[in-house]
């Protein structure tokens, strides 16, 4: 299973690597928002310290929400084009295939965040974390963009169309903003703390941040990691129920 999972990752960043402009705007868009946070908006806002260094996190996560978005988009493709169909003909399993896609998305992402992280050190930002701490952070990484590819892959599968596959992940793409991405979640409205401090890309975000910029973090990395890997089981079960609906 392994193995066909690696060939279908490996079928999906060469399909990746024929579509580059929307590579690049997968790439470029993440760096650009931040760019805007920045040096747009990041004067006006108080974070108490310089506000690249407070928002990187959040771009990273960002990051990782649009790159995602094409993996929802992708397995809708396959789906719609009858891909998977000619595959289980060569008795290729449901799980394999999705593992691929997920794999694949695995790697672009990394790639994808590396270089938001690459443009944050050029405009002055500087992780202050041992290399424990750093490789603690990478972790945590891995296991968030792996659960929200698994997430994406179910929602590709729910949807009936590619175009309608990109709709339904609009939500990851949009919580990262009521969280404490870009703002302290003190400066939003109080009926909106509840929420922003209890979703769960806040104690990912707030464990990178203290983990690369060597702060306490307390037990919010548990709490990170228990998320990601509810995420990540709810998300791979409704992914294979829905693989084997649509291809019975």
């Amino acid at each position: 299973m392994t193995a066909t999972a690696l060939t279908m990752a490996g079928r999906s960043l060469r399909i990746s690597r024929r579509s580059p402009d929307a590579l690049i705007a997968a790439l470029m868009l993440p760096v650009m928002l931040m760019l805007i946070f920045v040096y747009f908006f990041g004067g006006a806002i108080d974070t108490g310290t310089e506000y690249v260094t407070y928002v990187v996190p959040g771009a990273m996560l960002l990051c990782a929400g649009f790159g995602a978005a094409s993996t929802a988009v992708s397995v809708a493709d396959d789906m719609s084009k009858g891909i998977v169909d000619r595959l289980r003909s060569l008795d290729v399993g449901g799980v394999p295939i999705l593992a691929g896609h997920v794999a694949a998305s695995v790697v672009r992402n990394l790639l994808s965040t590396t270089l938001v992280l690459l443009v944050a050190l050029a405009i002055g930002f500087r992780p202050s974390g041992g290399p424990l701490a750093l490789l603690a952070a990478a972790g945590l990484l891995v296991a968030y963009i792996t659960a929200i590819s698994w997430l994406a892959a179910a929602l590709g599968l729910l949807a009936k169309t590619p175009e309608a596959a990109g709709g339904f992940t609009f939500l990851m793409m949009f919580l990262p903003y009521p969280s404490s991405a870009f703002v302290p979640i003190d400066t939003m409205p109080s009926w909106l703390h509840g929420f922003a401090g209890h979703q769960p890309l806040t104690p990912v975000i707030e464990s990178l941040r203290a983990l690369l910029l060597d702060q306490p973090a307390g037990s919010t990395p548990w709490t990170a990691l228990a998320w990601c890997a509810g995420i990540t089981a709810l998300a791979l079960a409704l992914a294979t129920a829905l693989f084997r609906t649509r291809t019975r």
